[in-house]
């Protein structure tokens, strides 16, 4: 199909071999598009497909310039038997989102077009969308019936060193956080950033340090499963080879003792997942405050990026006096689907009211998120 706008084209792509081979030019346009998280990286996405996907139903929207593409938006059919398109990714993916080339002109309404003619047939849901993602801008341009709720809580950190963000605390924190910082390197916790031909055994044993720091106690299960780890292998390689990710090991006495992965965008890193020991927190040393540290040298400097400390929270990281911020949900439809928006809407509105309950009953107990 081709929407107005002179060149412009807009096809969709269901077919996994076509999205497998778009690597190049999804990357330059991931590249041009400032609001882009590592989660739209074609790396991250095609592998979540291939370790999470249903085949059939892929439904990637494209719009070319000539042979430049210019937008995207990576969708899929929801299971179940309602018509629902929802963003690749996933539950594992902590935002999602469209891409856009904000140079190219007419990319957006071109775009938006495209998801309306998707839209006739069904609802599109996304989720998770980062404030200031290129959603925003879709949502204010549509004409049909659409709705807008917030979604999970994050927090984030601006671009600075570890001074200036220990400067942001109090003055006692400040002080305790310093004395900690001279702890690890007192204990002699050494960090090295893994080249990309050895991330894959570095993940396996990130993951496997994060098993056992978690043993005994609630945790993510979908972290322990071979399709999650396979997807991590997968997908991070490349993501370190192109600088869009981070693998750093922390060794003490020669042993790897802690392992982070961080997700790196034009103006985002994100510390996604590590694992660390047991016999660090034995010995005293305070992981939270290592993984930080070590994050700063990706947010700072020469190529500034927000520190988000994702989905979630937890204690752990408010210590750091971070920014609140909350993602946003975004429901689309036309007149033939504004019956299943509406239903969206309302179940939506139903989880929060039970979110609230269950996190006022942790509260009042004290209890702590799992991870």
């Amino acid at each position: 199909m081709t929407a107005a706008g002179g060149r412009m084209t807009v096809e969709l792509c269901v077919r996994e071999e076509e999205f497998e081979r778009l690597g190049a030019p999804w990357g330059r346009l991931y590249r041009s598009c400032h609001a882009a998280t590592p989660f739209q990286s074609h790396a991250w996405l095609s592998s979540w497909w291939q370790s999470y996907g249903t085949r059939g139903h892929l439904r990637v929207l494209l719009v070319r310039d000539g042979e430049d593409l210019v937008a995207a938006a990576p969708l899929m059919r929801a299971r179940g038997p309602l018509p629902v398109l929802t963003p690749l990714g996933g539950a594992i993916s902590d935002f999602t989102d469209v891409l856009l080339d904000e140079a190219a002109e007419g990319s957006l309404r071109a775009l938006t077009e495209g998801l309306a003619g998707l839209a006739s047939g069904a609802l599109l849901d996304f989720r998770e969308v980062r404030p200031g993602g290129c959603v925003e801008r879709v949502y204010a341009r549509w004409r049909g019936p659409r709705h807008v709720v917030d979604d999970s809580p994050c927090l984030e950190l601006p671009p600075l060193p570890m001074e200036e963000l220990l400067a942001r605390l109090p003055t006692p924190r400040a002080q305790r956080t310093r004395a900690k910082l001279r702890k690890l390197a007192k204990l002699g916790v050494e960090s090295h950033v893994v080249p990309a031909e050895d991330v894959p055994d570095s993940l396996r044993t990130l993951l496997r340090l994060h098993q056992l720091q978690w043993q005994g106690r609630k945790v993510t299960t979908e972290h322990l499963r071979p399709r999650f780890r396979e997807h991590l292998i997968r997908s991070v390689r490349p993501m370190v080879a192109a600088g869009e990710a981070v693998v750093t090991e922390f060794r003490l006495d020669g042993e790897v003792m802690a392992a982070d992965l961080t997700l790196l965008s034009g103006g985002l890193a994100g510390g996604y997942l590590y694992g660390a020991h047991p016999l660090l927190r034995e010995r005293k040393a305070d992981v939270a405050t290592m993984l930080l540290d070590a994050c700063t040298r990706h947010t700072a400097g020469e190529r500034p990026r927000t520190l988000s400390l994702l989905r979630g929270t937890e204690p752990y990281k408010r210590h750091w006096r971070p920014d609140p911020v909350v993602n946003r949900r975004y429901l689309l439809a036309r007149t033939g689907t504004a019956p299943l928006l509406a239903a969206a809407a309302t179940s939506a509105a139903a989880r929060r009211w039970g979110k609230r309950l269950l996190d006022a009953r942790r509260e009042r107990r004290g209890d702590a998120a799992p991870e």
